[in-house]
């Protein structure tokens, strides 16, 4: 099999894969990523893991007791453990909700992601565009303080993590608006007008602004890495996508990652099909959305075992990022663990068993 709009030769890639990182590559009429030491990987990731979450007034106690006050010592003595005990073999994304339509919590740093020592994915924050966050208006991507800041972007975090074998990838805006939007940011609207998209000169316009955007974020970050894979936007799978977007983002991503909270299993085979590219469940779950203040919800595990095996048959999916939380807070409402560590026995155990038949698989197969 041939990637439809890249130009990489079979050998090109399997001198690529054993330089020390993770990689994708075609093995068994599969995608997978490539660990460091050249042995396939399917990703199974928890996404949302705030240290903020332990201390409320209520369970600040542990936080001091137990961890010391340390974000490290929680990252290795609890997170780390408990991750790896469920079945997880990657941090997928670590930022949290803070406060509802909100931004989320900042981002681990490396000596934070070194602690955890386990694969991870990191969020570059290029542009803020999430389809909830209602606060931050659009960049011009023409602009030259554009490519500066994106720059800046890469010099600040790429060139820290280059070198980092735990490093699975770079992602970019968490469901960006390309062509919609939501009602908390309306007064911003997309950063494309839809409308344009009726004639021939706006798919035009569309492409090159996109191709633009990918061009350069992905020339910032080579500048100042050379060696992890790039993952690109979290698209929202159930809202408008434009494949002017996505046509432009080929060439220039490793990876097509979606949110996909409804259909993900049709949507991701969906998208390999059109582009022949490795696809990535970046960010889904089947939990109650419309919670109250003081109500909590709870993932289902169930569901998640079977999205996890029907996304594994996939030729094209390289993994899924489960929407956690770690731990649940009074924004999320809902996680693994309560606010004072007592887990969710019987939907971890749902999850840590479809964990485990993946990596068994694996293991027999490879």
């Amino acid at each position: 099999m041939t990637w439809p709009f890249m130009y990489c030769s079979s050998k090109s890639r399997a001198e690529n894969i054993s330089n020390g990182f993770f990689k994708v590559d075609f093995r068994k009429d599969h995608w997978w990523l490539i660990t460091p030491d050249g042995e396939p990987f399917f990703t199974i990731g928890l996404n949302h893991i705030d240290p903020a979450s332990l201390r409320y007034p209520e369970n600040i106690h542990i936080w001091r007791d137990k961890y010391q006050g340390s974000t490290i010592n929680w990252l290795r003595e609890s997170v780390a453990k408990n991750l790896k005990d469920w079945g997880f073999n990657t941090l997928g994304w670590e930022q949290e909700v803070t406060v509802r339509q909100w931004k989320h919590s900042r981002s681990f740093t490396f000596e934070e992601y070194r602690a955890l020592n386990m694969p991870y994915c990191h969020m570059l924050p290029f542009t803020e565009s999430h389809q909830w966050e209602q606060h931050t208006r659009h960049f011009d991507f023409n602009s030259p303080e554009w490519e500066e800041w994106c720059e800046y972007i890469a010099r600040s975090h790429c060139a820290e993590m280059s070198e980092d074998p735990n490093l699975v990838g770079y992602f970019y805006s968490d469901c960006p608006t390309w062509i919609h939007q939501r009602p908390a940011n309306e007064w911003r609207g997309p950063i494309f007008n839809p409308e344009l998209l009726e004639t021939e000169a706006g798919k035009k316009e569309l492409s090159n602004l996109a191709q633009h955007y990918y061009k350069t974020t992905h020339d910032a970050i080579r500048r100042y890495d050379k060696n992890h894979l790039i993952l690109g936007d979290r698209y929202e799978a159930n809202a408008p996508i434009a494949f002017e977007v996505i046509e432009a983002a080929l060439p220039y991503v490793d990876v097509l990652s979606f949110q996909d909270f409804r259909d993900p299993v049709t949507h991701l085979d969906s998208w390999y099909k059109k582009t022949g590219k490795p696809v990535l469940l970046a960010d889904a779950a089947k939990i109650k959305w419309l919670t109250e203040p003081g109500e909590f919800t709870r993932n289902n595990g169930q569901w998640y075992a079977d999205v996890l095996v029907q996304l594994f048959k996939n030729p094209g999916c390289i993994g899924f990022h489960l929407c956690g939380a770690y731990q649940r807070n009074k924004a999320r409402r809902y996680g693994l663990l309560d606010e004072l560590e007592n887990p969710d026995l019987e939907n971890i155990e749902q999850i840590k068993t479809a964990n485990q038949k993946i990596s068994q698989w694996l293991d027999k197969n490879f």
